[in-house]
This record gives structure tokens, C-alpha cells and sequence, in this order.
């Protein structure tokens, strides 16, 4: 039954998109079940886990979905697909790792107002829960983060508040606390799968803004690990590289630069988390094939889980 919430009833579908990590699922859930505001249904997509995962859901009741691994694309389509079979009015999408603060739902729902597509929580360090995982870019006149400016990313929720006066932000990390208006989602359609494993999150911010606005709410947090050292194997670099070419050309300005700077970044991060001999790698070593190949698909406009190792 659906819950009133701002004057309104709204039916809400938690949905956790996870593959082989147990635990960090369970925390999560664990979360969910602590809401101020309690969903209406959770339901677990599962990737194809390997770990018990399965087993660890039958015995908390929880309803789970088990398919091949067709990466978190696939994991966000078939949550929303589940959403729209079972008449809900929004699905609440987040990935294993993170967890919701208790008065999250809450106020997202609260932020649910007409004209709104999505809500989608601030995503904190759980480490350090002064600081974003995922800083947010300061925007431009036409709501695109700005490529020349000091600062470019906002990196504590200090930082943002002095921007976000309302206590909203137009723009988001997709899918860690999103809560999406099915009547969006009719308008837009679901996530596109061929994204696989990158960018399918900023793919489907921008179709959303398409149906009304995108907000981050500052009161609704959702705590994640901090990613910034995780290191990258060859698939990533490949799909970071292929697909973001592919989103510069769809949704930004100054596209050549953009294309650089998603190479240069690549690099960086690389070079940051696996060492610099592995960033060089992709430049003229045994890896090069992988970044090379990823240009060109990327700027063919070329998706899908088509790397090969």
C-alpha cells in the first residue's frame, strides 16, 4: 500500500543493483530496513554473484532478481523494468557499497514536487563525512560543468551549500540514492545497457533533464567508500575512455577539448592508482591497444560490451 507523503501517495521501489559483495549488501539493506520513511518494496538486482549472495537474501526474505552479468547498465534497466511491471510510482536506485542515511527516503520524497524527474541524494566518504566521493562540478549558465574556473569541483558539502541556497543542487551522481519519477521514466525510457559498465549514469541524467529537473537534496546523504585509489583494470580504462568520448559528443560543449581532457584524466587517475609505468603502459606499451582502440570506437560513437581483454 502506498504511503502519504507530502499530501501525496507515492509507491516506492528500493532497488540495490549488486554482483559479489555480500556483505556490503547486506549493510545496505540493513540500511534500507532503517528508514524513517520505509519503502515500499526492496528488491536486490544480482549480476550473476558467485559469493553466497543468493543464500544470504533467502534467509533475510529479501526478493532478488539473478541474471548474467550485463554490468550496472543492465542491473539500473532491470530494476526500473521491474518498477513499471509492478505499477510503483518511483524506484529508489543506489549500487552494494553505499548506504543510506536513515532520513534519506524521507527527503527525497519530500523533494518529489511536480516537475521534478529525480531526486537523488549527496553522496559522503563514510570515512570522512565532510567530503563528497564524487566532488560535483560548478555549473555554467547552460547547467554544464564548466571546463575554466577556480574552482571547477566542489569537494565538501560545505562547499556546496554556498551554491545550493534552496538546499538543492541541479545536477547529480547517478545511482547512489536516486529516486526517479516513473512518469520520467515513461518519457525517457529506461537506462540504455549497451553503456555497460561507465556512463550509462550521466547518459540518463541528461535524458532525465529532458522531463523535468534533476536535483541533488543536501539533507538526503548516502554514505559510500571512498573510490579514489581502486585500481583500474584494462576494461575500465577502455570503457571510461570509449564512453565518455561518446557523452562529450552527445551532451557537451567544447567536445575536442572535453576529448582531451577525458585521455589526460584517464591517464592520471591511472597512473594515481595502479602507478606510473601502467599509465605508460597505455600510452606506447602493451596496453596501448586497449586506450587506442577505445578512442576510436569512442569517437565512431560506438557502445556496447564489445573489449576483449
Amino acid at each position: 500500500m502506498a504511503n502519504i507523503r507530502g499530501g501525496f501517495a507515492l509507491n516506492t521501489l528500493a532497488a540495490v543493483v549488486t554482483r559479489n559483495r555480500r556483505e556490503l549488501l547486506a549493510r545496505c539493506i540493513e540500511h534500507l530496513q532503517a528508514q524513517t520513511c520505509q519503502p515500499d518494496a526492496i528488491l536486490v538486482i544480482d549480476n550473476a554473484s558467485a559469493d553466497g549472495t543468493a543464500e544470504m537474501l533467502r534467509g533475510r526474505g529479501i526478493p532478488f532478481v539473478t541474471q548474467e552479468n550485463v554490468g550496472s547498465a543492465g542491473g539500473w534497466r532491470r530494476a526500473i523494468e521491474h518498477a513499471a511491471e509492478h505499477g510503483f510510482d518511483a524506484v529508489w536506485l543506489m549500487d552494494d557499497d553505499g548506504y543510506p542515511d536513515a532520513g534519506a527516503l524521507a527527503a527525497l520524497e519530500a523533494a518529489m514536487a511536480p516537475g521534478v524527474a529525480c531526486a537523488s541524494s549527496v553522496v559522503l566518504r563514510e570515512d570522512r563525512p565532510t567530503h563528497f566521493v564524487f566532488p560535483f562540478p560548478v555549473l555554467d549558465d547552460a547547467g554544464l560543468p564548466v571546463i575554466f574556473a577556480n574552482p571547477r569541483k566542489l569537494d565538501t558539502l560545505s562547499e556546496l551549500r554556498v551554491h545550493a541556497t534552496d538546499g538543492t543542487y541541479p545536477f547529480a551522481h547517478f545511482f547512489n540514492g536516486t529516486l526517479v519519477s516513473m512518469d520520467a521514466v515513461r518519457q525517457v525510457g529506461n537506462v540504455d545497457r549497451d553503456f555497460f559498465i561507465f556512463g550509462d549514469e550521466v547518459d540518463y541524467f541528461f535524458r532525465l533533464r529532458g522531463a523535468g529537473k534533476v536535483l541533488s537534496v543536501l539533507n538526503a546523504v548516502q554514505f559510500h567508500p571512498d573510490v579514489s585509489r581502486r585500481p583500474y583494470t584494462s576494461a575500465k580504462v577502455y570503457y571510461y575512455v570509449k564512453n565518455t568520448l561518446v557523452l562529450n559528443s552527445r551532451y557537451f560543449n567544447a567536445v575536442w577539448l572535453r576529448h582531451l581532457m577525458t585521455i589526460l584524466a584517464v591517464l592520471s587517475r591511472t597512473a594515481a592508482r595502479n602507478g606510473l609505468l601502467a599509465a605508460i603502459s597505455f600510452v606506447a606499451g602493451g596496453n596501448a591497444p586497449v586506450l587506442y582502440l577505445a578512442i576510436v570506437r569512442g569517437l565512431r560513437g560506438k557502445l556496447g560490451k564489445d573489449f576483449n581483454g
